[in-house]
């Protein structure tokens, strides 16, 4: 794959992904089992657009940003094609999964704005959260495809898919702020 262009690679995962959402968002067994087979590809393009960059000699600072706002596009559409599927998610809580999952990118392309370079530490970065939430599919597509099932106590009662969510919220949060704490100490106090 060495002679294929690395941004194209960036294009068809990002496309996967938008596919992948838009199945999480019309939901249902046959399409729950789309947008999982639609995460994978996206997943497995999206690790390899980089390597083939770097084994063809054809990284760029160009090719970089374009992957990441890729990405972060990608990551819009898959959790908010879940968020804004009300069998499988409640709004709220999916808004919240977003703010984590965004703000923790953001605090990593911080780090390299005030010159300590991209931070990818944390408790959950992109990587877990994708396996984690190709899991958390493959659970709601295992026992409750059309959604209507949760499990909990009380106000804690989510669906299959929608604890995986609430994961990403706290997680996500979590991550963010311990980022944003790393990049503080590491600024040096002013004279």
């Amino acid at each position: 794959m060495l002679r294929v262009n690395p941004n194209l690679v960036s294009w068809i995962a990002f496309l996967a992904a938008v596919g992948a959402g838009i199945s999480f968002f019309i939901g249902g067994g046959g399409l729950l089992g789309l947008a999982l087979a639609l995460m994978l590809v996206a997943s497995y393009l999206d690790a390899l657009d980089g390597k083939i960059a770097k084994m063809a000699g054809k990284a760029s600072v160009r090719g970089d940003f374009l992957d990441h706002v890729l990405d972060r596009y990608a990551d819009v559409f898959m959790l908010g094609g879940i968020a804004f599927n009300a069998t499988y998610c409640r709004l709220g809580v999916g808004t919240l999964a977003l703010l984590g999952v965004l703000l923790t990118s953001y605090m990593g392309t911080q780090a390299q704005a005030v010159g300590q370079g991209r931070a990818y530490g944390g408790v959950l970065g992109r990587a877990d959260r994708l396996v984690l939430l190709f899991f958390g599919g493959l659970i709601q597509l295992l026992v409750a495809p059309s959604g209507g099932l949760v499990a909990g106590v009380g106000i804690l009662q989510f669906g299959p898919l929608e604890w995986f969510m609430v994961l990403f919220a706290v997680l996500g949060n979590a991550t963010a702020v311990q980022r944003a704490v790393g990049i503080w100490r590491g600024l040096a106090a002013p004279r």
